[in-house]
């Protein structure tokens, strides 16, 4: 279908557009808020500041295509294929995308707060500084995707899968990854105050610099993680696994350590919970150790 067509029959009052096909066409800053473009071919199409809010865009083919700031508020995408489409400074804010394909796309700086985008594939996509707070990304697959500085407090991630994202810098104050397998992850710089990794797999992960004050840890695997400089202020960390893991220049003032194993880490000026002789952790039923060497201590006596 020509543009010319489809504008002039919008005006006219026409909204069902299904399955057209409008592949390489420039709708740059057209207004067609709730149109129903439900399996319509969009493949390479220029959507880039389009008013797209309460539009039908379900199974719609987008590949490759350009929707830079386009305003899709409400919108539907459900099973769409956005694959490689470019969304930076998109507005998707409460649309859903269960089951949208959007590998290689890029979403950079986009507004996808509370969002539902249950089982959405993100392989490798660019969602740096996204905000994403609120939404849901349970079965997601967000492997290899970047997500610096992005803003996931009050998201949901239940069983998606994480291997090789770049978590530095993101905002997941409160988040719930309990059970989740981070390991080797780069985290570096992220804020997780408050955030639950009860028996998360960080093995090898990066939390460098980040700021996990009163998250809890406890029986979380951090062997061999990166914490130097990390602020692990009134954390849990009982029966946590830090073995061979750098706590350089960490503080874990008023941290709790019951049971937890810390053979061979590397706590070089770390801030120790507590003062005791020895340079001993003492908490109920347990020792810990870190090296006369190597503690700042702070706390009572």
């Amino acid at each position: 279908m020509e543009v010319t067509t489809l504008l002039e029959l919008y005006e006219q009052g026409k909204r069902n557009f299904a399955g057209v096909d409008l592949s390489g066409t420039d709708l740059t800053k057209a207004n067609l808020i709730g149109i129903n473009l439900s399996r319509a071919n969009l493949r390479g199409a220029n959507l880039a500041h389009a008013l797209l809010h309460k539009s039908d865009l379900s199974g719609a083919l987008l590949n490759w295509a350009n929707l830079k700031f386009a305003k899709l508020g409400e919108a539907k995408l459900v099973d769409a294929d956005l694959t490689k489409a470019v969304l930076s400074g998109a507005f998707l804010v409460k649309s859903k995308l269960p089951g949208a394909k959007l590998s290689g796309a890029n979403l950079k700086g986009a507004n996808f707060r509370s969002v539902n985008m249950w089982g959405a594939n993100l392989c490798g996509a660019n969602l740096q500084g996204i905000n994403l707070r609120g939404s849901n990304l349970s079965g997601a697959n967000l492997n290899w995707a970047n997500l610096e500085a992005a803003r996931l407090i009050g998201a949901m991630l239940y069983g998606s899968s994480l291997s090789g994202i770049n978590l530095s810098k993101a905002f997941l104050n409160g988040v719930d990854l309990s059970g989740v397998d981070l390991s080797s992850i780069n985290l570096s710089g992220a804020k997780l105050i408050g955030a639950n990794l009860e028996g998360a797999n960080l093995i090898g992960t990066d939390l460098s610099t980040a700021i996990l004050r009163n998250a809890n840890l406890g029986g979380a695997d951090l062997t061999g993680a990166n914490l130097a400089g990390a602020c692990l202020e009134k954390a849990n960390l009982n029966w946590a696994r830090l073995n061979q893991a750098d706590l350089r220049d960490a503080d874990l003032s008023e941290a709790t350590l019951i049971g937890a194993d810390i053979k061979d880490t590397r706590p070089k000026n770390a801030i120790a919970p507590q003062k005791k002789t020895n340079f001993y952790f003492t908490v109920p039923k347990t020792a810990l150790h870190f090296g006369v060497e190597a503690v700042t201590v702070v706390g009572n006596e």
